[in-house]
């Protein structure tokens, strides 16, 4: 069916950085896949007191991944919420924006640049729509909606998990819907900040069977392998129910966790990763790593290799993404105020 290459494609994309409290380190690995579907975000630094990092994994096509990647941030930071100091509600309404900006003909015009190939019919027409360039430096926040042949688009039929994490002073707030996974060591034991959310979970399979979809060996409608996902549109179209309740939902589960100083580091990983490894195998490997290598997506690149199958089909044969945050000790909670103070008795 040429879901998988006669050959895996090893190169990995890499990056690391780092502020006053923490460093990390990203890669990711198309491996055996035909086509590349993950995407990802990593600020440290997203505004002056918090960190954004997020992997979204892409089923059915790229460009929902690569939407994620490109806005889901941004709408984090521009909700009331957030400005009101309550995070959790922010990336909760930051998830659920997401399905609301795809859609319609600004939604159908974005996914088409961003390269959706079951998009492309028509797509020179739908750019002669885009709007006027006085309109450009336009806030994204407002997200107009424009008039076009595609006005009645409904969103795109590809999807894509979202893991997210969010630190600020000493708390880790993670938002996830779908299969990524996002995982803390705390003093070397793995310390789960979500959970998968597969169709047989029985809150998940409840709420499929209201909406009028079914389970069949693991799949909503026979087809999709998650419970939740941003995008998946046509599994979403129960116009009698809230976006929370339709078959597939984005809306998030939101964890919230106190920083101590047993805390270590945290991965956000797609279930490439999660599919070959426990989060305690993940955790061991990345300890043992992590005493002898300093660069972090040198031990990310690392896990790649370990997870990688010796041939197609299987296990080890997805696109592999991760993102290691280490937290820098000790953790200092008067950390930012003791810097403020000593800068100003200069």
């Amino acid at each position: 069916m040429g879901v998988y290459l006669s050959s895996p494609k090893t190169e990995k994309s890499s990056a690391d950085g780092e502020n006053d409290r923490l460093r990390y380190g990203l890669s990711s690995m198309q491996g055996w896949r035909s086509t590349m579907e993950d995407a990802h975000a990593a600020y440290p630094s997203l505004d002056g007191s918090t960190s954004f990092f997020g992997v979204y994994d892409g089923h059915g096509g790229e460009v929902v991944a690569k939407f994620c990647a490109k806005y889901l941030h941004e709408q984090f930071l521009k909700n009331e919420a957030y400005t009101a100091g309550d995070l959790a509600t922010s990336l909760q309404k930051s998830f659920l924006r997401m399905d609301e900006m795809m859609c319609g003909q600004r939604g159908w015009r974005e996914l088409s640049a961003l390269g959706d190939k079951l998009e492309l019919k028509g797509m020179l027409e739908g750019f002669l729509w885009s709007r006027k360039s006085g309109e450009a430096n336009k806030k994204t926040d407002d997200w107009s909606s424009e008039e076009g042949p595609h006005s009645d688009y409904v969103g795109p039929t590809s999807g894509c998990t979202a893991c997210v994490a969010i630190i600020r002073d000493n708390l880790v707030i993670v938002a996830n819907a779908g299969d990524s996974r996002c995982v803390m060591s705390r003093g070397g034991q793995a310390y789960e900040l979500s959970k998968d959310h597969k169709p047989d979970l029985e809150v998940e399979k409840q709420r499929i069977l209201n909406a009028g979809g079914f389970v069949q060996c693991g799949r909503v409608n026979g087809s999709l392998n998650l419970a939740r996902a941003i995008g998946d549109m046509e599994l979403k179209q129960n116009k009698s129910l809230p976006a929370e309740k339709q078959i597939i939902t984005a809306d998030p589960d939101i964890t919230t966790v106190e920083l101590c100083d047993e805390d270590e580091f945290l991965v956000l990983a797609c279930d490439g990763i999660w599919d070959c490894m426990s989060s305690q195998q993940l955790v061991d490997f990345v300890r043992e790593q992590l005493k002898s290598e300093t660069k972090l997506s040198v031990v990310c690149e690392r896990v790649f290799d370990k997870c990688l199958a010796p041939a197609a089909g299987g296990e080890g044969c997805d696109n592999m993404t991760m993102i290691l945050v280490q937290f820098k000790k000790p953790l200092d909670h008067n950390a930012s105020s003791d810097q403020q103070s000593e800068a100003n008795q200069h």
